[in-house]
């Protein structure tokens, strides 16, 4: 970009955010409010001068065109021997390295996923968890690793909620109202996982062939040398400036000198993340949970009104579970089991489809294809609604929800027009925060991931002297007191992460696949498989195809651009048929982030990134 068009960009984000800051009241000693478009513009030259693509090297890979806008192309890999695909250049070459040094793909992810935590904070770290599916080569055998963020043992139902059962706002400092209890501020954080998931991975999986200073290395070169700024943390910084504002150690990392955020193209630098990566790196799990950094967090997380203790830090353990197993057309799926409900429902529905006869032969975004995802979505939802929370705290019918039997049951539902499932919760506010990546390497091993903070930027409780943010995955329980995902102490909430591996017919590894996107990360996993499948599609061209979302609200969400969109008369007979509809334009965040790899027949390797992420797939 230009020079004078970045200091107009920038003058005008000063502006704007100036009268959102005025409006909000806040009055923060982080923050600077713009007086003119001058001095914005004298400091963004400044500025400029010290954070650009020079600074990284040129054989950094942009997610963004000369237009400041995100890529359509150049997203996919072809390999022999390993490939990489995450929603980050920074964390894909990482695990390619990796992978070239001899490590395995275990080695690798762990390399992705804290290179991920540095180059994509907004959207998962350190503070974070998460679930992983894993296939051991050695073992032929597919393994689930459940290091989703637990809420502190002081967790309650009532937590939030003021004298009258309603949620109450976040407030600090003189800032009124930054948000829900449950999403901003330290009441909003569950214990994290990403750690002990990560060295639990690299202890029991992980090879000999690389040591941890070469796993950590890549991570720690990227906070210390910086990252530049892509579109995604462009529009994550602008949504979330206020919290960032708030929290210090946040301003001080992710807002520039001026106190506003960084623009497309700028680098940005945490050398105090590059010191706690360092510290894990020579400590393993241990220098996280216990000691000087713990201490931090607790002291972090109570200065923002939570409860978390050094024991509930001490006391996280990874759940090694058995995956929810599906079929779809003989394909083997393999993904998650509560507490996401993500695995059990992407069978569920996959299930359902599977009763047409006739999939393979309609066309893909046609009325009648909508139509049958859109049923089959919402009577997945409803079951989700009825029976999902952490297995260790209810009890949920996964034989049932996963049987062909019963899928048949729900498909005898289903008519021509538009209708109505049982639900006994509404529609969750989820964001499309968190992040996927996938990993396959030369002896067939393989890893589907999916990791978060939750919203963006987490709680916006930076730990200081740390560089890490920590997460506001206690929103992911429900408000409701009664509600079967009700916050407890010692629980996991809900969600819909769906990190899975595919099989062929015969038992040989095909896919490996994962998407971000709450609530829509099932669906979406749903419609890329089942376009592989039926269809015969290469995994980037299924991802880029347009998708749908529908869930009890009964609302069809629909791309009306890109590839293969829907058109204005599919959108027309749909209504006709008695849906509604919502146009969500092209290439939509909205819809998630996949990430994936397919392996053909003859073992070549198919990384496919989303071009609605900043995401690129590596291979050699």
């Amino acid at each position: 970009m230009k020079r004078s068009n970045r200091l107009v960009a920038r003058s005008a984000v000063a502006l704007s955010l100036a009268a959102s800051l005025t409006a909000c009241g806040t009055a923060s000693s982080t923050t600077t409010t713009a007086v003119s478009s001058e001095a914005a513009t004298e400091t963004a030259s400044e500025t400029e001068a010290a954070s650009t693509t020079e600074n990284v090297g040129e054989d950094v890979w942009l997610p963004y065109n000369e237009n400041l806008e995100k890529k359509r192309d150049d997203r996919d890999a072809t390999g022999k021997n390993g490939a990489v695909a995450s929603c980050n250049w920074y964390a894909s070459k990482a695990g390619l390295e990796i992978l070239k040094e001899g490590g395995n793909a275990f080695d690798a992810a762990a390399a992705v996923a804290y290179t991920l935590g540095v180059a994509e904070p907004y959207f998962s770290g350190l503070g974070g968890g998460g679930f992983m599916t894993i296939y051991s080569a050695k073992d032929d055998k597919v393994s689930v690793l459940d290091f989703r963020e637990t809420a502190p043992a002081a967790a309650n139902a009532q937590m939030w909620l003021d004298e009258n059962g309603k949620m109450e706002q976040f407030s600090l400092d003189g800032v009124n109202n930054l948000g829900d209890k449950s999403v901003i501020g330290g009441l909003s954080v569950a214990v994290p996982g990403e750690v002990a998931g990560f060295e639990y991975l690299l202890d029991n999986y992980g090879s000999d062939a690389v040591s941890r200073q070469q796993i950590f290395q890549p991570a720690i070169d990227t906070a210390n040398n910086g990252y530049v700024v892509g579109v995604t943390f462009k529009e994550e910084l602008d949504s979330e400036y206020t919290g960032i504002a708030a929290n210090e150690t946040l301003s001080n990392i992710y807002l520039d000198e001026s106190g506003l955020p960084y623009e497309v193209g700028d680098v940005i630098k945490n050398p105090d993340l590059a010191k706690t990566l360092q510290l894990i790196a020579d400590g393993g799990k241990d220098a996280f949970y216990t000691g000087d950094m713990a201490q931090a967090m607790v002291d972090a997380v109570a200065a923002w009104g939570g409860n978390m203790t050094m024991e509930d830090l001490a006391n996280y353990e990874v759940k090694v579970r058995e995956p929810v197993v599906g079929h779809y057309k003989d394909y083997t799926i393999y993904s998650l089991p509560p507490a996401s409900s993500g695995g059990t429902h992407l069978v569920e529905i996959l299930n359902i489809l599977e009763n047409y006869d006739d999939m393979d032969k309609i066309g893909v975004n046609s009325a009648e294809y909508v139509h049958r995802f859109s049923e089959a979505f919402k009577i997945a939802f409803a079951d989700r609604a009825q029976y999902m929370a952490d297995t260790d705290f209810a009890d949920v019918p996964l034989a049932q929800l996963t049987s062909k039997d019963y899928a048949a049951e729900r498909y005898s539902e289903i008519t021509d027009k538009s209708g109505s499932y049982v639900a006994v919760e509404p529609e969750e506010l989820e964001h499309y925060a968190t992040t996927s990546f996938s990993v396959v390497d030369q002896w067939g091993n393989m890893v589907a991931c999916t990791k978060t903070i939750n919203y963006g930027f987490g709680s916006k409780v930076g730990v200081p002297g740390y560089g890490f943010i920590m997460n506001d995955e206690m929103d992911d329980f429900s408000a409701d007191p009664e509600s079967v995902n009700c916050a407890e102490g010692g629980k996991r909430p809900l969600s819909s992460m769906s990190p899975s591996i595919v099989l062929y017919p015969d038992g040989s590894p095909y896919m490996t696949i994962g998407s971000p996107g709450a609530t829509r990360i099932f669906p979406t996993i749903a419609q890329v498989i089942e376009r592989m499948i039926d269809y015969n599609m290469d995994i980037q061209d299924a991802i880029d195809c347009a998708r749908i979302y529908d869930n009890a609200s009964e609302n069809i969400c629909y791309e009306s651009g890109g590839v293969n969109p829907i058109t204005p008369e599919v959108a027309k007979e749909l209504q006709d048929r008695g849906h509604e509809v919502t146009d969500k334009g092209e290439w939509q965040l909205f819809f998630g982030g996949v990430q994936g790899i397919s392996i053909g027949k003859d073992g070549t390797l198919r990384g496919g990134a989303d071009p609605r992420r900043d995401g690129k797939a590596l291979a050699y």
